[in-house]
């Protein structure tokens, strides 16, 4: 196989990783906090901040359940929420960067 042939193999095989990561994640998210990912991205900062509280919330109490060793604990749904709580601050961190001013530098 060529360079580039392989280059394109391999950035198709990310591409439909993370687009099975996301379905995952939007899924959990739909099933237990009955919210959609795709409304997030286009969601404000403050909502964006709401919607982090909530998904720690709701991360403490499957951890409770998971250390209390409860029947309806499960861990694939703790770590979505996990995922998705980390994939919405990153989400925030981005909004605030590109809402802040920039520096002027003077050297």
């Amino acid at each position: 196989m060529s360079a580039t042939l392989q280059n394109d193999r391999q950035i198709f095989i990310e591409k439909r990783k993370e687009d099975a990561l996301h379905a995952a994640q939007s899924f959990a998210l739909q099933m237990s906090c009955g919210i959609d990912l795709l409304q997030i991205t286009a969601a404000t900062t403050e909502t964006k901040a709401i919607i982090a509280a909530k998904l720690n919330r709701l991360i403490k109490r499957e951890r409770l359940k998971g250390l209390n060793k409860h029947w309806s604990y499960d861990i694939n749904r703790h770590i979505a929420l996990k995922q998705v709580q980390r994939r919405i601050l990153n989400m925030i961190a981005t909004d605030e960067d590109a809402h802040s001013p920039k520096k002027n530098r003077t050297i």
